[in-house]
């Protein structure tokens, strides 16, 4: 499986007076077949990722947009997958580059689609279980998230019993390089539609279920965190504990890749948290940066050649 990256000619590229430092879920892979997701704000061709139309973050835990990203809107394909199929999310910058943070938990979610295919269905009154949590790589101070700055995938792994049907995976990284202050974290929802088979059993309790917004609240432990930099990271999950019969499935962020774009496959790239420097990875750029990336926050700024391209990205799968 391979990531096929995005490209601009430079010679539009160095018009651009733009900011890269959000990002975006670009590709799903399920059981290594590749699926494209949509260039926020772009016009969309048929995907299986709901599409959003900012890759800038979502803030506040009472942001209605904690959902399933910025603005997104129903996909058109539901994909099949299966018990313990074995997933890929690659998230990219909003340029097309690497994705830019690497301090902060990375969490997966499901829900039913309820009564209708997931193509359909309307998420903001969704029922939310967990199946995977990951934070720091055992032994170091370094999150898993290095490893996705590192031009990496997140690897999550179904319930090997769940319940077959329509479900909503719920990929989310929660960029803490702000979270000092609070309102300072910065949320990164993504919703992939996909169809269970099989005979299973396994369904979350009530209890174990959460909405967004709801799941959150701005001054929960592993949201606002003032130690956050710190040596050692005492790090506490937000959101419900990972429902009972995902919780032995094992996910992490791949510390090599075979994205072809990667620049590194490193397992011990330094990180803010293990310096405790607490400024390396917030969003900025300078001028000489902006005349490289892409606008991905406001397309519809730029002229109609520029919004051209936009489209072009979005068809180039």
């Amino acid at each position: 499986m391979s990531y096929r990256p995005y490209h601009l000619p430079l010679s539009l590229l160095v018009f651009l007076p733009l900011v890269s430092g959000h990002g975006y879920v670009a590709q799903v892979a399920i059981d290594g077949k590749d699926y494209y997701g949509n260039v926020p704000n772009a016009n969309p061709v048929p995907s299986i990722v709901r599409q959003i139309n900012d890759v800038a973050p979502v803030k506040g835990a009472d942001n209605p947009y904690l959902n399933c990203g910025q603005d997104a809107q129903l996909a058109s394909l539901v994909a099949d997958a299966n018990p313990a199929s074995q997933l890929q999310f690659w998230w990219k910058g909003g340029d097309g580059s690497n994705w830019p943070h690497n301090i902060g938990p990375i969490m997966t979610y499901m829900a039913q689609c309820v009564n209708t295919t997931c193509d359909q269905y309307n998420s903001t009154k969704a029922e939310w279980f967990k199946i995977e949590e990951t934070g720091l790589q055992p032994g170091d101070m370094v999150w898993y998230q290095q490893n996705i700055m590192n031009g990496g995938p997140s690897n999550v792994t179904l319930p090997p019993t769940l319940a077959p049907g329509q479900y909503l995976i719920r990929h989310e990284i929660i960029a803490l390089h702000l979270a000092t202050a609070m309102g300072g974290a910065e949320f990164y929802p993504s919703c992939t539609q996909v169809n269970i088979s099989g005979d299973q059993t396994g369904i979350a309790t009530a209890s174990a279920e959460v909405t967004f917004p709801g799941g959150y609240s701005d001054d929960d432990p592993g949201i606002y965190d003032p130690t956050v930099f710190d040596t050692p990271v005492q790090y506490t999950f937000p959101g419900p504990a990972v429902v009972s019969f995902a919780a032995t499935v094992s996910n992490t962020s791949s510390p090599t890749s075979s994205n072809p774009s990667s620049t590194t496959t490193s397992t011990s790239a330094p990180s803010s948290t293990a310096s405790g420097s607490g400024g390396g990875n917030q969003c900025r750029v300078t001028t000489a940066q902006a005349a490289f990336v892409v606008h991905a926050r406001h397309p519809r700024s730029v002229s109609r050649v520029m919004r051209r391209w936009w489209e072009i990205l979005a068809s180039s799968s």
